[in-house]
């Protein structure tokens, strides 16, 4: 065995050097050390399946060899240069994302997150309109920057104690209700949100640069529009000349069965964002846009680290690896196959798991809808229970009583098959500990 200090020496260093704001899963949580496509390895030897991907960032696998091979040798040739030099990788990456991303965006700005992604796109939002105002979806989260914070929606993560609460407009905000509500059809809900998005537009669309949303809400608690949606909420907007950014940081590239999930529906945004999936574990963003956007962005910009040859070389081997080995229809297949599993214990399970929603391998469980902090409690059981069985699954949700299944696209139907068999146990031991039979399983 490696000379590994074990979870209670990381934690105490965590305790020691890191800020009190850094949390992490599990009581007993294991030190991870290696990853092999959707496995992890714990300090101990002890293999997990990866159903989180970090967050549906490793969706090409851990360390996939095929990508890894491509990264090193290119982190032997030539590590870093900024965008004042010339070099190949970062054009050809811009070349080939204008081949995959939705039709009429064909421009480029590499960054290294997704906050930084979102940041660049209001910013080009303001400076291609002149106006200053932003539209955005109660419960969506869009980064940890001052402005990609101040149109986040969800709670948790405006750690700023100086901004306007959500739903109390911000003088530059307007948030708009997301198309969810527990006890509406989806319909109901999507149709409540663009009423109000048609009244926000009629008060003051004029003085509104841009709206941005997740196609899906991720951390909202995986939040899946009616197919109507967006192609609506795109041409309400077009009337006011205000633009659509679509953040696709957690849903691009695959993982909802799409490339990116607006094409589910037809809508080209106006700027798209992306990250995670594109480096799968190197980080790398971009923010993208038509010629004409992009036009309007002449003030002088750089940063420092992004499209450095090193990103550049993995993100495109990346998109070779997306494309050889077919994984959004991969997703697609997968997802269904999860989301059946999943819904079939929802019905075995009708008093612990009260919904399930999401789209190709970005679905979640909801667990006792309607009392979250229960509902918290018992995810956070599920996933230690999960865990001890060697399987390693997400949290999101406004309350933080959702599953997350956000697997690398790699995983296999077996794999998914054993970890369905592991959360039936895992939910009926949490069952039993809270009250047997009274609280509803089916045989």
């Amino acid at each position: 065995m490696e000379n590994y200090i074990g979870p209670e020496g990381v934690l105490a260093k965590r305790r020691q050097y890191f800020y009190p704001c850094t949390s992490h899963f599990y009581r007993n949580p294991p030190q991870l050390v290696k990853g092999e496509m959707q496995y992890l390895y714990g300090h101990d030897g002890t293999c997990y399946t990866d159903f989180f991907a970090g967050v549906s960032v490793v969706a090409s696998g851990h360390c996939n060899p095929e990508i890894v091979e491509r990264t090193v040798e290119q982190l032997k040739t030539l590590q870093h240069t900024c965008t004042i030099y010339l070099t190949q990788p970062n054009v050809d990456l811009a070349e080939r994302l204008a081949g995959v991303m939705p039709g009429g965006l064909s421009r480029t700005f590499f960054v290294n997150s997704g906050s930084e992604a979102n940041e660049g796109a209001l910013l080009l939002a303001r400076l291609h309109t002149g106006r200053k105002g932003f539209l955005a979806l109660e419960q969506g989260l869009h980064g940890r920057t001052y402005l990609t914070m101040s149109v986040t929606g969800l709670r948790m993560w405006r750690s700023d104690p100086q901004l306007a609460e959500p739903g109390k407009d911000a003088e530059d905000v307007t948030f708009i209700p997301q198309p969810y509500e527990r006890g509406m059809s989806g319909d109901e809900a999507a149709r409540r949100s663009i009423d109000a998005l048609k009244a926000v537009l009629a008060e003051k669309g004029g003085e509104i640069a841009a709206m941005i949303a997740e196609p899906i809400q991720g951390n909202g608690g995986m939040i899946v529009p009616p197919d109507w949606y967006f192609p609506e909420v795109k041409a309400l907007l077009e009337q006011y000349g205000v633009l659509l950014i679509a953040d696709e940081i957690q849903t691009g590239f695959g993982r909802t069965g799409r490339m990116f999930a607006m094409d589910r529906w037809g809508v080209t945004p106006d700027i798209l964002t992306m990250a995670k999936a594109l480096g799968s574990g190197v980080p790398v963003a971009a923010f993208a846009s038509t010629d004409d956007i992009a036009a309007s962005f002449t003030r002088p910009s750089a940063s420092t680290f992004g499209g450095n040859p090193v990103s550049s070389v993995t993100a495109l081997a990346v998109l070779d690896y997306i494309e050889a080995h077919r994984l959004p229809e991969r997703a697609e297949h997968l997802g269904g196959l999860l989301l059946a599993g999943l819904q079939a214990l929802a019905a075995r399970y009708p008093q612990l798991v009260s919904d399930v929603r999401g789209a190709g391998l970005m679905i979640g469980a909801e667990l006792y809808a309607d009392d979250s902090e229960r509902g918290a409690r018992l995810v956070d059981d599920v996933l230690e229970e999960m865990k001890d069985r060697g399987f390693i699954i997400g949290k999101n949700g406004v309350g933080r009583n959702v599953l997350a299944f956000q697997p690398p696209l790699v995983i296999t139907e077996e794999d998914i098959a054993e970890m369905l068999a592991a959360l039936d146990q895992a939910l009926n031991s949490v069952h039993e500990a809270i009250g047997g039979n009274e609280h509803g399983v089916r045989a």
